[in-house]
């Protein structure tokens, strides 16, 4: 394999997220993210995927057991940070304003990465209207 081809877990990432992308529902795709997270445990956007999936699935406990594993991984992505307060405040855990607060100051300091949670936010609306744990996210991101 040359440096040039993607490993088949990557392209299997890249196929199900633009599955996703491309209008299916949460549903249709959360096999295809179990499937990559049980090929490949320590890739933490299959887990950070695999949340949002189940957040969108009405799946609490699982999307906090997959945000957990995504933030353990990757502690700085804003996504999995997010996810995590989605399926602690769905769970009625406890902690959900550090996690807030660590996404706030990404969004300040790196604007790309606040715009691209804002449409993941927005897409969250369109496929799960009126979710109240997202809308709740969304107000205290806007503060």
């Amino acid at each position: 394999m040359t440096e040039e081809q993607p490993s088949l877990s990557e392209s299997q990432f890249g196929q199900a997220l633009q599955r996703y992308q491309d209008g299916a529902e949460a549903a249709d795709v959360i096999a295809d993210f179990e499937a990559i997270t049980r090929r490949d445990p320590r890739q933490a956007a299959g887990w950070t995927c695999l949340a949002w999936l189940q957040l969108l699935t009405e799946q609490p406990e699982e999307a906090l057991r997959s945000a957990k594993t995504a933030v353990k991984l990757n502690a700085q992505d804003p996504q999995g940070r997010l996810n995590l307060a989605l399926a602690m405040l769905e769970t009625g855990a406890k902690g959900v304003r550090e996690h807030i607060e660590i996404v706030k100051r990404v969004m300040v300091f790196s604007p790309e990465l606040g715009q691209e949670l804002e449409v993941s936010i927005a897409d969250g609306l369109k496929r799960r209207p009126g979710w109240p744990a997202l809308l709740k996210v969304q107000a205290w991101l806007a503060d």
